[in-house]
């Protein structure tokens, strides 16, 4: 079986080619050379790269490729005046000698135009070897193809910053259904072509439906095979003619961002204090743009690149495509998920301060100078421009790029300090889930961060490790929450979202299950930004610990119950007034709503439970029953605000006199009842005519009213259980009869 060795010893490489077609003339205008190994398991592309790759034998492999494609172009015929676009891979941008791929042009017959074919991948890896080689390359009369636009957002955030002469749309395109996606990169891709007369060209032309799709995207030229298979020999039988392109862009090459400005463009002055807000408002337009953005920025010294910053572009990074940070003392991943450098003293972008946000439908830059004051550093002094220029702002991020390390130095870095090696960001957060200062830039890390930056609820990570448990992460749901920028609560304890009316058990019961390392959940009064503004937090903590089994890290999550509280008070409030209005309903059924005291009906009740009792124990109850003398008259002579007073009177007086289990109730108008409970089965009769002579005696007092003093007399009647009944009924009527001859003096002896 062939392997890897055996191919490069032997040069087992062969090309083949494909027809580009304007889509216009149908004319042939090109063909792309591509590389097959020989005939076995490694004839597939993919899998002959991937075992190079693997033996460390890419560059080689590579190199061999194209200069088997040129060597077999010329004898094949891809002649002038067609144009052969030809593959790099960007691994070998910084080993395949520079002069090798201009030797190729060099030796192509006379007017043969050459397309060197860059992916996304391609200048993600390696920006600052990439741009650097394209450089040459266009100054060596080489043109530049952006290829499989569309298959990754990066080839959008990037088509601005290479100024490509042919944007190549990702097969897919063409070949599925239209949706949202697709419509921005078409968006995309033509504002690019409209505005600088790049070339759109679309593959995976298969048939008539796909070539409709493909003009209706504004591709101009077409690859596929409704035009041409890959093959040995070109297509017969098709006319060629000329690739028109547009004049090549002029190379421009500046040492730092500031010298990209134009030759008499304004330039201010301003301290610090309003730079740094000029560069957050630019960092929100490029979190706005999302995914297809570049952000590529200056700090002069590592220690500009605050905690505060860090989390920044740490946000950044999970929302733009592409950011990069450079600075003295910065190493190549001075975040997760930020490409970065170390700029020497002497380098003279050590004494600007840039940003440049770079995307398809946007450009704008920050460019500034240290006027190289002394003193306190937000009173520093810088001269600037803030530009909109999108060759300009193109420039700088080009002039910033150019210092960037490439990704091998990034896994370089992230290897050491797994290795416990110094992890050159003391002042960032470490990743959710990992312990501190640990490094993960991978593919799993950068979504997790995507998608906690990205959820509705608040995310907070604390280093429990450290003096008063301060936060090193936020997302932005928590900001919101807050009321405050990550950068203003970054390093502090979460307690600052406490305030007056927070439940301090619930507070303490959050700081117990902290400090025993498990899981809680309580609901806060919390207080949301400058203002103060009351919210209530239903807050969620988990402990997170690191590979040893130590508590490193409590996560946070924070949902605004505010609504639901409300709610609840309400309810809770509303059932109170329910209860209230039951209680009410239930007086006004069984209380006298004049005196307070009970009613016909309740008593009724009332005694009938007595005399069950009274069975039960083999006790006897007594009944009084009270009519007052002269009450008519009462209301005659002074009104009956006067005759109600009365009765309140005697209400207070008979409540009173009465021991706790006696009751006592209103029957209607001027009568009274009152029940005693527990007298003697035998006796009961005569403990009830004691009571009713003192009762007597207690009411016979004058009772002050508003209108003077009125005078008072009362009759009484009393039965027994169980001598004069059972009944409630039977009972009542026997002393209400009772009552009727004392008060007309007729007593018969059997009571008053």
């Amino acid at each position: 079986m062939t392997g890897i060795d055996e191919v490069l010893r032997h040069g087992q490489v062969r090309s083949v080619f494909q027809p580009i077609v304007d889509l216009d003339s149908g004319a042939v205008v090109a063909y792309e050379a591509l590389a097959r190994g020989p005939q076995g398991p490694l004839e597939r592309p993919d899998l002959l790269f991937a075992a190079a790759r693997e033996a460390g034998r890419l560059r080689e492999l590579d190199e061999l490729c194209r200069r088997t494609a040129l060597r077999t172009a010329i004898t094949t015929g891809v002649l002038e005046p067609l144009t052969l676009f030809v593959n790099v891979e960007p691994e070998v941008l910084d080993t395949a000698p520079l002069e090798e791929l201009l030797a190729i042009g060099a030796a192509a017959p006379r007017g043969l135009q050459v397309v060197l074919e860059i992916t996304e991948r391609a200048i993600a890896a390696r920006p600052a070897e990439l741009l650097a080689t394209v450089q040459r390359l266009r100054e060596a009369g080489w043109r530049i193809a952006l290829d499989d636009v569309g298959a990754d957002d990066l080839s959008l955030a990037f088509m601005p910053l290479l100024r490509p002469d042919i944007v190549k749309l990702d097969l897919r395109l063409v070949q599925q259904r239209p949706g949202p996606e697709v419509a921005e990169i078409m968006n995309a891709v033509n504002a690019e072509a409209e505005r600088a007369g790049t070339v759109v060209l679309a593959e995976g032309i298969e048939h008539e439906g796909h070539l409709k799709t493909a003009r209706a995207l504004g591709a101009t030229l077409g690859q596929g095979w409704l035009f041409g298979r890959p093959g040995e020999a070109l297509v017969p039988g098709l006319p060629t003619a000329p690739l028109q392109l547009r004049t090549p862009p002029a190379t421009r090459r500046q040492d730092s961002p500031f010298a990209c400005l134009p030759v008499g463009t304004p330039v201010r002055r301003s301290t610090k204090a309003l730079l740094i807000e000029v560069s957050k408002h630019l960092e929100r337009e490029a979190m706005r743009l999302g995914s297809t953005c570049t952000v590529v920025a200056a700090f002069q010294e590592a220690r500009h690149f605050t905690p505060a910053t860090a989390h920044r572009y740490r946000e950044l990074a999970d929302r733009v495509g592409f950011v990069a940070a450079i600075g003295q003392g910065l190493d190549a991943e001075p975040v997760a998920g930020v490409r970065g450098a170390d700029l020497d003293p002497g380098d003279v972008v050590r004494g600007e301060w840039d940003v440049a946000v770079l995307a398809p439908h946007f450009a704008a830059a920050l460019l500034a100078r240290d006027l190289g004051d002394t003193g306190v550093d937000r009173e520093r002094t810088f001269e600037f421009a803030l530009t909109y220029d999108r060759e300009v702002v193109a420039d700088a991020a080009q002039a910033l790029m150019s210092r960037v390390l490439p990704q091998d130095a990034v896994r370089h870095v992230a290897a050491d300090a797994a290795a416990g090696g110094s992890d050159g960001d003391a002042g960032a957060a470490p990743a959710p889930g990992g312990a501190p200062g640990r490094r993960a830039s991978d593919t799993t890390e950068r979504t997790l961060r995507r998608a906690l930056a990205a959820t509705g609820n608040g995310v907070a990570i604390s280093d429990v490790t450290r003096p008063d448990q301060p936060l090193v992460y936020v997302n932005t749901a928590f900001e919101r929450l807050a009321g405050l920028r990550a950068e203003e609560v970054l390093g502090r304890n979460c307690r600052f979202l406490q305030g007056e009316g927070t439940d301090p058990a619930a507070a303490a019961r959050l700081r117990s299950a902290i400090a025993e390392g498990r899981e809680a959940r309580e609901t806060l009064l919390n207080y949301r930004g400058p203002e103060r503004t009351p919210w209530w937090n239903e807050v969620y903590v988990a402990p997170v610990f690191d590979d040893d089994g130590r508590l490193v890290q409590y996560i946070g999550v924070q949902n605004d119950v505010t609504d639901q509280v409300d709610a609840q008070e309400r309810l809770r409030a509303e059932h109170e007034r329910s209860q209230s209005y039951l209680r009410e309903l239930e007086r006004l059924a069984y209380l006298d709503p004049l005196t307070g005291l009970l009613n016909r009906r309740r008593l009724a009740e009332s005694l009938e439970t007595t005399l069950q009792e009274a069975r039960g124990a083999g006790t006897g109850v007594a009944v009084l029953y009270l009519d007052l003398d002269g009450f008519k008259q009462v209301n005659d002579d002074h009104g009956h605000a006067v005759g109600d007073a009365l009765l309140q009177v005697v209400a207070d007086r008979l409540r009173t006199r009465l021991g706790d289990g006696e009751l006592v109730a209103r029957l209607g108008g001027d009568e009274f009842l009152v029940i005693v409970p527990g007298v003697g089965r035998e006796s009961g009769r005569a403990e009830a005519e004691r009571l009713a002579d003192e009762l007597a005696e207690a009411l016979a007092e004058p009772a002050t009213t508003d209108r003077g003093t009125v005078d008072v007399r009362v009759s009484i009647g009393v039965s027994a259980y169980p001598q004069d009944g059972a009944s409630f009924d039977r009972l009542v009527h026997a002393a209400d009869q009772r009552m009727y001859r004392t008060k007309h003096g007729a007593d018969v002896g059997a009571g008053r």
